[in-house]
């Protein structure tokens, strides 16, 4: 089972609009801005919470999928955890876990999937898919730090 692992070091001791901006429907949207993604079911804006779910529909790799996450594990300010529920993968599990070090936010996201497809899925891993998912995590964490480190935050949640 693949496992990427990131850190990334946001210039801000406000540990609670990280969270929310990783929590945000309306930022991810604006994250994801390669692959288009939309919210169609569940939760469709605003932050999502505990129990909560959400379809997105995206295109990946050339192809229009529809996937649906489930947060199942939730700590304020410090931890939550997504899950799969429906969508390309046979499963993952996305963590995202928060501390403060020196005045900054560091963000460690933890992604474990499954691919489908057996052997066939393995192979996919090793060519591309391991990378194009750690990419598509580093572009998405890029934004979030963009929006933290400045104002823009106050443009996706309320005070």
């Amino acid at each position: 089972m693949p496992k990427i692992e990131l850190e990334t070091l946001i210039k801000t001791d406000n540990i609670e609009v990280v969270f929310d901006l990783i929590r945000s429907i309306d930022l991810h949207k604006i994250s994801t801005k390669n692959s288009n993604e939309q919210a169609i079911a569940g939760k469709t804006s605003g932050l999502i919470s505990l129990g909560e779910t959400v379809t997105w529909r995206a295109k990946h790799l050339g192809v229009t999928q529809e996937l649906t996450s489930i947060i199942t594990d939730y700590q304020s300010p410090t931890f939550f955890a997504d899950e799969m529920v429906k969508g390309a993968f046979k499963s993952f599990r996305h963590e995202h876990y928060l501390k403060i070090v020196d005045s900054n936010v560091i963000v460690k996201d933890v992604f474990e999937y499954k691919s489908p497809f057996g052997f066939l899925g393995k192979l996919a891993d090793f060519l591309f898919l391991k990378k194009y998912m750690t990419n598509f995590l580093i572009e998405r964490n890029e934004v979030i730090k963009e929006f933290a480190e400045t104002e823009k935050w106050k443009s996706v949640l309320k005070e």
